[in-house]
């Protein structure tokens, strides 16, 4: 069988730069090399590959099929080791940057407005976020932590509790008007929920005391953003986590359809592979993602 050498890393950095551009000339200017390098370059990976990754076509070059997947996975690759090698380099020097998958709705109504003061404890280091909803494998990512709305349960990795959350209904002022007595009432609308969560009506109305209650109109969307600007603009009464709630949407007519807000069963937790106890960028982040969470929920719990 014919053996497959791994491509050294000129060849790999000839290639992604000639796929962005189509265009070995301005690869070599990126790269500081001559075109005839560039060329040489390729030709040796495609003989190594055994595979076309360019097709010529009058002054130009264009990606094959092939050529395009294998720009993609070689990218990413490039990416990855460019982010390991800035990682190990900020190791325990206390500079450097945290890779966080996150929910988007979570990141941009209670993360981002808070990192200001993170930013300006921990001068040098920086959080860099990618958009996750569900479980994945940190050894097969490139993430190293992951805000997590669940059970703490996450596979081959720690998981430390931020906080709890209470669903809340909410609607256009204009929409429901004061036709909303009962919860039953609720009924006489249409009704928004998450993708990921298709239950939490059907918890609201067992909490009201309604357990046999059947919506007839009702519509699901993907991200909790999404929901409240559908509520915000009278599509429908939706239940959401009242802390994603953001203050211009209450001022811009949205308020709560029903006195009604039940607890979760699930929570916030912080996740991550457990060797990241020793990266120093990292363990500033966790102490003051954790700080700041157990704050936010010991101020909304009730006094006395």
């Amino acid at each position: 069988m014919r053996r497959i050498r791994t491509p050294n890393m000129a060849a790999l950095s000839a290639f992604e730069a000639a796929a962005r551009h189509e265009s070995f000339t301005f690869a070599a200017r990126e790269l500081f090399l001559t075109e005839s390098a560039i060329s040489r370059q390729i030709a040796m990976l495609e003989e190594n590959l055994n595979v076309s990754l360019f097709v010529r076509v009058k002054q130009r070059v264009v990606l094959t099929k092939a050529g395009r997947l294998y720009s993609e996975q070689v990218r990413g690759s490039l990416r990855a080791l460019e982010r390991d090698t800035l990682s190990i380099a900020a190791h325990g020097s206390g500079k450097g940057s945290v890779e966080l998958a996150i929910m988007p709705t979570f990141a941009n109504e209670w993360l981002i407005p808070r990192l200001p003061r993170f930013y300006q404890q921990n001068d040098g280091v920086r959080v860099n976020m990618g958009v996750r909803n569900i479980p994945f494998l940190f050894e097969e990512e490139h993430f190293e932590a992951a805000i997590h709305h669940g059970k703490p349960v996450w596979p081959r990795a720690t998981s430390e509790f931020l906080f709890s959350e209470t669903m809340v209904p909410v609607a256009h002022r204009d929409l429901i008007g004061r036709r909303i007595k009962g919860p039953g009432d609720v009924l006489k609308f249409p009704l928004l929920y998450l993708t990921m969560r298709p239950s939490s009506w059907r918890q609201w109305f067992e909490a009201a005391g309604i357990p046999d209650a059947s919506p007839q109109n009702i519509a699901c969307l993907e991200l909790h953003s999404m929901l409240i600007r559908a509520a915000e603009a009278g599509l429908g009464i939706a239940l959401v986590p009242e802390f994603l709630v953001p203050e211009s949407s209450w001022q811009n007519g949205l308020v709560r359809a029903h006195g009604l807000s039940i607890p979760t069963v699930d929570s916030y937790h912080f996740v991550y592979p457990e060797h990241m106890r020793h990266n120093q960028p990292f363990e500033l982040f966790r102490e003051w993602i954790l700080s700041e969470a157990h704050a936010f929920e010991a101020a909304r719990k009730p006094h006395g």
